[in-house]
């Protein structure tokens, strides 16, 4: 019986152990979440109002007074570029997953043409998602998946250029992004969304343009805003990203915490009950032998 009970002693002090670790992992978190947070907050309302300015623009402009920047240029689809936002760290439930599933689905339901050809890339950002498509075996360009390693904005706007670049060159005749939307610490939702070409706003029940009165030239204007908002665009997805990995992970060790309680808890009733066993076993042999000898 000794050695029953040293066994359950050990596997208690192992999972106290763990449990320290987890709720350490839960507080660093929640402070990087806080600091995240506050970040996309701040950023979120000044990105979208930006996107819908130019969608409205776009939509109100005809083709060729886009200027010679023209990223809003609809072509036949061929090759498509999908970039996907991850972590470069697990241990956040089942985010990292969640990211993968979404982009996966949207090649298959969308583009399995040209997922059959071979054309379809993925850029990832972060680590895990690198890994999981190297599973996949789609193609894939690791030059921007270390961008967590330093998060900037000069970062993210590489990767933004890199892109459009590429759109231009007529490398890829879509782009779409793939992330995961922050709502609150318990709740993400996973976003796949068009970054190139620029998405036109329909006018619904109505043919009219709207007059938009340009200083300077619209064609100057245009060219010089479609980069500037596309590299807003992936900062605002990439922080998204960000603060979602956070709250996942804060939420992932807040449950394992609550598991390992559990857990504990059954353990030391298993421990308790084995140790009666053991001390009522003892006593019975003890009395045992007195009668034994009595006798």
């Amino acid at each position: 019986m000794s050695g029953a009970l040293k066994e359950v002693r050990n596997r208690i002090k192992s999972v106290q152990s763990t449990q320290q670790i987890t709720k350490a992992m839960k507080m660093v978190s929640a402070a990087k979440l806080r600091k995240a947070q506050d970040a996309i907050i701040q950023m979120r309302p000044y990105a979208q109002k930006l996107l819908q300015m130019l969608s409205n623009i776009v939509s109100n402009s005809d083709g060729g007074d886009l200027g010679g920047l023209n990223l809003a240029a609809e072509r036949p689809v061929e090759k498509v570029l999908f970039i996907v936002i991850t972590s470069d760290r697990g241990l956040c439930g089942a985010y990292n997953a969640n990211v993968v599933k979404a982009a996966r689905a949207s090649i298959n339901e969308n583009y399995s043409e040209q997922l059959k050809k071979g054309n379809v890339t993925v850029w990832p950002i972060g680590k895990k998602g690198w890994e999981a498509f190297q599973r996949f075996k789609i193609p894939t360009d690791t030059a921007h998946k270390d961008i967590f390693i330093n998060l900037s904005f000069e970062n993210v706007q590489s990767a933004a250029q890199a892109a459009m670049q590429s759109f231009l060159n007529k490398e890829f005749d879509v782009v779409e992004l793939v992330y995961s939307e922050f709502k609150n610490a318990a709740t993400q939702r996973f976003v796949v969304e068009r970054f190139l070409p620029i998405a036109k706003v329909e006018n619904k029940g109505s043919n009219k343009k709207s007059d938009f009165i340009f200083e300077p030239a619209k064609e100057t204007l245009i060219a010089e805003m479609m980069p500037k908002i596309l590299n807003t665009q992936l900062y605002k997805a990439v922080l998204d990203a960000n603060a979602s990995e956070h709250g996942a992970r804060m939420t992932a060790m807040d449950k394992a915490s609550e598991n390992a309680n559990e857990l504990l808890r059954s353990l030391k009733i298993s421990y308790n009950r084995a140790r009666q066993a053991a001390i009522t076993t003892e006593l019975t042999e003890i009395v045992s032998g007195a009668a034994a000898l009595q006798g």
